[in-house]
């Protein structure tokens, strides 16, 4: 008998224990968005495009942060001073702050973070192998191999060779988190699948091209009052390329956010004017704000090239009738519903500090300057003036028809050559097309970022000056801006350097970009910024989600 009352007091105790699992279970709030185009490394040095860049910031700290105004806040440094050289910059950390849990570790348990922890961090990035990161710290003073001091466990020092006022904001890139050296040594290139940061979540499984779960970190050092961060149990990333089915599954609460105006079917759910049907407001809401990201054509100029002898696109006054030759505020309207502002001013956007379109003076729609510059480009109403080619992606096709039938009308016949994205990238990067479309997101937020595009040095095979644009005036003024520390003066050089692009034409602006996101009404405390960072440890999701 009283072994019997055992085996029911174990099985009352068992079914207990069941029963709460299940209710543990479906009380987790999980919140689920897919990426259409695939994550390939959970590396930080690997953080380049947004796909992994937005995985990664859930995983891993840095020294600071941008906060939804693009302001630099702290993260794993409390504080920070800079030298009035500009030349030292030096980082308290925090001293209870730990690795997420990994075998790599004594006992499987995260270690504290220490600042010999950032010395190594850095210099792997100074690996041009390793990471695309390098260029980022070419002002940083490497002599006698000091460029990054760990003073104590709590400090750590960078010593520049010359100023960069932007260095800062760089720092808020996510290739600058803290990774501990054991871990790299442990998993080698495999590291990729097997992240250890100290971030608010931490990898539970990763089926690539299928699906990845990330789980709280229960560890997690920062606080909200007195909550600990972060707020949801997990968060889960599928992988559906289809466009429309990955939508679909948006519409019927399978994932709670979509983000950008291309994974959104606008036909569905927004208005000719850009805002959301009224029948879909009780079901999700819509986030948009400036994005950091101007759309433009590009012109190859250098004459020294065979590809630009041969074009009459060497010709300044045919570049200028180009961009006076379609009307992008329709083409914003119509094209975009209106999510973007027409780049009527020059290329940086408006989203930051600088941007003044009254001080800077762009292109708008103008029939009677294109007559004008054709005639003075040796091609009155077009006549003589061959074909043009437009090297542009599937993706903006459209766009590039837009353009093709507002210029036909003055006789400037655009032949449209669609390539495979990844052929034109490299196209592109190679110098192969002298009118290509392209765009250009801010890695962080300065306005030097944008223009170092145009930068005269930045043209080598492995740089990103694109157009091969080569101003002395131009660079002095890079020059000069890089170690301004007056904001005010380093904007009049930022306008003065935008004014020469738009006089000298290697570009046509066409439109600064909107970050554009639908999310569900469940959903709270998911921001933004103007840089389009995914944040997820202040999120809250009020409904179960977990399907057992």
């Amino acid at each position: 008998m009283k072994k019997q009352l055992v085996y029911l007091l174990m099985a009352l105790f068992a079914v207990s224990c069941s029963s709460g699992d299940e209710k543990k279970k479906g009380t987790r709030t999980v919140f689920k968005y897919n990426e259409m185009a695939g994550i390939s490394s959970l590396d930080p040095a690997a953080a380049r495009s947004f796909e992994n860049i937005w995985v990664v910031n859930q995983l891993y700290n840095g020294l600071v942060q941008m906060d939804d105004s693009l302001l630099v806040e702290p993260s794993l440094a409390k504080s920070w001073n800079i030298s009035k050289d500009g030349l030292t910059y030096t980082f308290n950390l925090h001293n209870d702050v730990f690795f997420h849990d990994n075998e790599s570790f004594a006992d499987g348990k995260g270690r504290k973070v220490l600042a010999r922890d950032f010395v190594y961090s850095f210099n792997r990035l100074l690996d041009a192998t390793v990471s695309s990161a390098t260029s980022l710290l070419s002002n940083v003073d490497m002599n006698n191999k000091n460029g990054f001091e760990a003073v104590n466990d709590s400090t750590f020092i960078i010593h520049l060779s010359k100023p960069f006022t932007p260095f800062l904001r760089i720092l808020t890139m996510k290739y600058f988190s803290v990774i501990p050296e054991e871990v790299i040594i442990h998993y080698g290139e495999d590291f990729r699948r097997n992240p250890v940061g100290t971030g608010p979540f931490k990898l539970k499984m990763w089926e690539e091209g299928s699906k990845m779960v990330l789980v709280k970190n229960d560890n997690y050092f920062e606080f909200e009052g007195n909550k600990r961060l972060p707020y949801l149990d997990a968060v889960s990333i599928s992988f559906i390329k289809d466009k429309e089915t990955s939508f679909l599954d948006f519409l019927q609460g399978n994932v709670d956010m979509v983000s950008g105006i291309d994974a959104i079917n606008v036909d569905e759910v927004l208005t000719l004017d850009g805002s959301l049907k009224e029948n879909y407001k009780d079901k999700f809401k819509m986030q948009t704000q400036p994005y950091l990201k101007t759309d433009y054509l590009g012109f190859l100029i250098d004459e020294n090239l065979e590809i630009v002898k041969k074009s009459p696109l060497k010709v300044k006054a045919l570049r200028k009738a180009i961009n006076y030759g379609f009307d992008r505020k329709k083409m914003v309207k119509y094209l975009r519903r209106n999510l973007g502002i027409a780049a009527t001013s020059g290329f940086i956007p408006s989203g930051l500090p600088s941007f003044d379109s009254s001080i800077v003076r762009g292109y708008d729609y103008n029939p009677d300057k294109v007559r004008e510059l054709l005639i003075v480009a040796g091609f009155p109403n077009g006549k003589g003036l061959p074909e043009i080619s437009l090297a542009t992606s599937e993706l903006y096709l459209e766009l590039a028809e837009y353009i093709q039938s507002q210029l036909a009308e003055f006789g400037i016949v655009i032949k449209i050559d669609v390539q495979k994205a990844s052929v034109l990238s490299e196209s592109i990067a190679n110098a192969k097309v002298n009118f290509f479309r392209k765009s250009w997101i801010a890695d962080y937020p300065d306005e030097e970022n944008f223009l170092s595009l145009f930068y005269s040095k930045n043209w080598s095979p492995k740089g990103f000056n694109y157009t091969h644009y080569s101003n002395p005036d131009f660079d002095l003024l890079y020059e000069r801006s890089q170690s301004e520390l007056n904001d005010s003066i380093r904007y009049t050089y930022y306008r003065q350097m935008d004014q020469l692009l738009v006089d000298n034409v290697p570009i046509v602006p066409l439109y600064y970009d909107q970050v554009v996101r639908l999310v569900h009404n469940n959903i709270s405390g998911l921001t933004s910024n103007s840089m389009n960072m995914l944040s997820l440890k202040k999120v809250k999701k009020t409904q179960n989600v977990l399907k057992n």
